[in-house]
């Protein structure tokens, strides 16, 4: 065990999140690190052990290694290991990983005297809104897609198999950094600089959009919530995101004044025209692949606002960011680096294949 200092354990470490944690983690608390065997590892100061959460075995070892290292106290787990993809096609990953990896994590922590359990959800878990009406953490659950009704059995998993330990359920907004970093904003970004065609079309009310939040302020959030461990509720959930939604025609009007300096006509079409070509432009056998699928039509409708007033009332934490404010420094270092924006977005630029690929497969938060 080392040291006086409390222990805490992050898994999904070498994720977005878990890195930029671990830059606030380290000054405080002892932090452990789970990740595949594969992943890369987290910063140097994290104390890293392999562990798969897909794997009875590997979980068995990992949380051996840990009580090994650091006896059977954790201050706080932070789980964000989860798998998400964008196919929108079924994937029995979501079961393997999110829901009984949860599982796997949680029946072994009963062996230790955990202060606390917070788990990485998302906002989507909720049924869509309407613009002007935002959602609180008692609005109607009704998830969409597969990825967030993933997140609805685990956390009713958690609330089932908790035990003893106290568990903070995070629904998360749209995760977004100075570069982007954001798959569906990133994309967007991406149509309006290369003046896609398909840049001009929307199938929805432009006005509906999604609720973000910059990763430092989420980082914020995570920090408060383990310094906050005994003041909270044994069953404490959360949104966390900015109080602020973007419509996506605000949105694409905003990103064609920083690109071009001009205004960026939106046309709003049929959804069945647009799933249509959505579905040719998909089985088409050249070219790259296209980021937009047919089942994400159906969801341009989908409107996330968000009410916040629970985070700032039990942590005194609401964002620093915003979204709007953000953009101008997003564009610019597309503008001051673009073969760094590209890789670091995952996309390829427009002069053809490159290392930095899009990827929409990935187990991570």
């Amino acid at each position: 065990m080392s040291g006086e200092r409390e222990t805490v354990v992050v898994t999904g470490s070498s994720g977005l999140i878990g890195a930029a944690l671990a830059g606030r983690l380290d000054q405080t608390y002892d932090e452990v690190g789970f990740d595949r065997p594969g992943e890369p590892h987290p910063p140097a100061h994290v104390e890293y052990i392999d562990l798969d959460v897909a794997s009875d075995d590997s979980v068995r070892d990992g949380l051996r290694q840990l009580r090994e290292r650091h006896g059977d106290r954790i201050a706080s787990v932070v789980h964000l290991a989860a798998y998400y993809d964008f196919k929108g096609e079924p994937s029995d990953k979501y079961e393997q990983v999110t829901v009984r990896g949860t599982e796997r994590l949680l029946k072994g922590l009963q062996d230790f005297q955990v202060e606390q359990f917070v788990f990485s959800s998302t906002m989507l878990v909720h049924a869509p809104g309407e613009p002007g009406r935002k959602l609180t953490e008692d609005s109607p659950l009704g998830p969409t897609w597969d990825y967030p009704k993933s997140k609805v059995r685990t956390e009713e998993l958690i609330r089932a198999k908790r035990g003893d330990i106290p568990v903070v359920l995070l629904r998360i907004a749209g995760v977004y950094t100075d570069r982007g970093e954001s798959i569906p904003l990133a994309h967007q970004i991406q149509r309006i600089a290369e003046k896609h065609l398909t840049g001009h079309f929307y199938p929805a009310d432009p006005a509906r959009g999604q609720a973000f939040v910059h990763l430092g302020d989420l980082v914020d959030a995570f920090v408060r919530v383990i310094e906050r461990r005994k003041e909270l509720p044994p069953e404490t959930v959360l949104l966390v995101g900015e109080p602020e939604t973007l419509g996506y025609g605000e949105l694409q009007e905003a990103l064609g004044q920083l690109l071009h300096g001009e205004a960026w006509s939106t046309y709003r079409i049929p959804a069945a025209v647009a799933k249509a070509g959505a579905w040719v432009q998909d089985h088409l056998p050249f070219g790259p692949e296209p980021f937009i699928k047919p089942w994400m039509i159906d969801r341009a409708a989908d409107h996330y606002e968000l009410d916040i007033s629970r985070a700032r009332t039990l942590l005194g934490w609401e964002p620093k960011h915003s979204l709007r404010d953000t953009l101008p420094g997003m564009v610019e270092a597309l503008k001051r680096d673009p073969d760094g924006w590209y890789k670091a977005n995952r996309l390829d630029p427009p002069a053809g294949p490159t290392e930095g690929k899009s990827s929409d497969d990935r187990t991570s938060v």
